[in-house]
């Protein structure tokens, strides 16, 4: 990006790579919509000639990627007094831009189709405000102004340009969700941050503040979390926090949030590693938050959490929580120390060190354009520093999925990764877990397994929950609790999917995978064996041959065939495995698999499982 862009917006409004992709024709642009080229040319010339009498682009005019015509980000030059008919198209075009980003669309104001940063003067802008505050109420969506900057082009008048998001208020319950893994060294602030996000109120310095989030006794005595637990944050239409701060319950928060984080409070401690490595295949996150104690820095399984979510291609942003107890400089090593390790061959991320809410907004943006930009926030869940610029953080991120994409897989089967079971009291048996594809409805039938011997089960949903509130439709990627009423729970075991009737499910006990071997203290052979996770699958494998070798030792490659020594799985062709046991580590991607129908095996094999 230009740095004289990256001085006038922050680091350049992250949307890099994305605006200068392919541009479609996808987006529906009537009345003065998508026109020719040389038409476009003409429009483009009369807008330069409207402005050549108080501006004239020069050779320090700082620039923008172009438009792009996908994506949820739209430039507009001004908008004062448009005719009806202009003003019943930018009301299309902002629905799409709205539909494009799932609810949430960036206005770039003052700012031509070809990027150029042209700005208009105080009256302009205020009217062009004020047009786009009308076109927001006609579909729906209320307006926040992220921020404002002055163009500096040495001119009399003074030129401003304005970045907006537009958010659309929820109706039927859809509220955008983002899920966010919550990653790092034990005792590192993870549960208290969380504390202090979702119910407002800052810890005491001994840890009042994540009470709340754990789940059994011997957390609350040693203060680690050993169990998953989720918690929700909020944020209005106008990016306003939503919370448990005034005594709200989850359903208030729910049906006052058009976008909702839920964080994944995962173990920091090595003996839980499994637990954490489970919540990072299985519950699918967004984004993972790596946190980084200011006073330890990098110690512990801080790495090996970074690695985690670096092989699964989690998008990852760093929180250096306590700065309250620490010097300036020590914060600072801290932050030195993290830019290293980020920088090193292996990771090749760019640090970027949020300051401002500048720094927020750009950072968010861009985090979410390249996978590569790594923001490192520097907070205290005692004093609150710097909490507000996280919590601008959460409210910009745009979801990495497009509406194209969620369309595509809501159009396929149903298909429902089973991560939790439970029995609740005058409800009965009640699944978690996440929907991979397709649309689940209430009362909808579905099959369950695969069970020991392979098979399915018939079942039919109940109730479904979302985020602990009612919810009638379940959609493609959307996390959820389904009472399946009487159904019987010990027929059901994590790992286990539900599908619609008219799929075939691949069952197999045998797999083949394309794996690195990350770490080994020997050799990895024939007749090894390793806790495999695949997605919501966790369970122990036998290595039954290593192709082209006779064994393996650290860093090297190969095809490795795979056993299941307890039951047969649901898996697919591509999906990422991670397999361990004790400080071996390895990570792949499933390439062929051998369905039952294939190998059966026999009784005397069954009986040794």
């Amino acid at each position: 990006m230009d740095t004289r862009v990256s001085e006038l917006f922050g680091s350049g409004n992250g949307h890099g790579s994305a605006s200068q992709g392919v541009a479609s024709s996808a987006k529906p642009r009537s009345g003065h919509g998508v026109t020719p080229k040389k038409a476009g040319a003409k429009s483009n010339k009369k807008s330069k000639a409207r402005f050549s009498r108080n501006f004239k682009p020069n050779n320090n005019t700082p620039y923008l990627p172009p438009e792009a015509e996908e994506g949820n980000i739209e430039y507009k030059l001004k908008l004062v007094n448009p005719t009806q008919y202009r003003f019943e198209h930018l009301a299309t075009q902002m629905k799409w831009r709205l539909q494009e980003g799932r609810g949430e669309a960036v206005y770039q104001i003052g700012v031509e189709d070809n990027g150029m940063l042209v700005g208009l003067s105080e009256e302009d802008m205020r009217a062009s405000l004020k047009t786009l505050h009308r076109l927001a109420e006609k579909v729906g969506a209320d307006i926040t102004v992220l921020r404002e900057r002055e163009v500096d082009y040495d001119a009399d008048v003074h030129r401003k340009i304005a970045e907006v998001l537009i958010r659309k208020v929820p109706d039927d319950q859809q509220f955008l969700d983002l899920r966010v893994a919550v990653l790092g060294n034990v005792d590192s602030g993870k549960s208290t941050l969380l504390g202090v996000l979702t119910q407002g109120e800052l810890d005491n310095g001994r840890g009042r503040a994540r009470l709340n989030l754990f789940r059994h006794l011997h957390e609350i005595q040693t203060g680690r979390t050993s169990s998953i637990s989720f918690e929700i944050l909020g944020f209005n239409s106008k990016g306003e926090v939503v919370n448990y701060s005034e005594s709200r319950t989850a359903e208030e928060i729910c049906e006052s949030a058009s976008k909702m984080i839920t964080f994944i409070d995962l173990a920091g401690h090595h003996k839980y590693l499994k637990t954490t490595i489970f919540g990072l295949t299985s519950y699918c996150p967004d984004f993972a938050m790596l946190i980084v104690s200011a006073n330890t820095g990098i110690a512990g399984t801080t790495r090996e959490h970074l690695g985690l979510a670096m092989a699964l291609k989690v998008p990852i942003f760093i929180v250096i929580s306590k700065v309250d107890l620490c010097t300036r400089a020590t914060v600072e090593r801290t932050v030195r120390q993290l830019e290293r390790v980020l920088k090193q061959p292996g990771c090749n991320k760019v640090p970027m060190v949020v300051g401002s809410t500048d720094d927020a907004v750009t950072a968010a943006q861009q985090f979410a354009q390249s996978p590569n930009i790594t923001p490192i926030f520097t907070v205290s869940s005692v004093s609150g520093e710097s909490l507000d610029l996280l919590k601008v953080f959460f409210n910009i991120i745009p979801p990495l999925s497009n509406s194209k994409e969620q369309e595509e897989l809501m159009q396929q089967l149903t298909e429902f990764q089973v991560d939790e079971i439970y029995t609740v009291p005058e409800v009965g048996t009640v699944v978690g877990g996440t929907l991979y594809s397709g649309i689940c409805r209430e009362g909808d039938q579905l099959v369950v397994g695969p069970t020991d011997s392979g098979h399915f089960h018939k079942l039919t949903v109940g109730s479904i929950q979302r985020n602990r509130s009612g919810c009638r439709v379940l959609r493609a990627g959307q996390a959820a609790t389904l009472a399946l009423g009487n159904f019987d729970r010990s027929l059901l075991r994590k790992g286990m999917v539900m599908v619609s009737p008219e799929m075939d499910p691949t069952i197999c006990w045998m797999f083949e995978a394309e794996i690195v071997l990350l770490f080994h203290a020997k050799t990895f052979h024939k007749g090894f064996q390793v806790t495999v996770h695949i997605g919501n699958v966790r369970q122990t494998a036998t290595v039954e041959a290593v192709y082209g070798k006779e064994e393996l030792r650290t860093g090297e490659k190969a095809g490795v065939l795979f056993k299941f020594i307890k039951h047969p799985e649901y898996l697919k062709v591509g999906a990422k495995v991670l397999f361990r046991e004790g400080v071996t580590k390895g990570i792949g991607h499933v390439t062929k698999l051998k369905p039952i129908a294939q190998y059966l095996p026999s009784q005397s094999e069954d009986e040794e499982a």
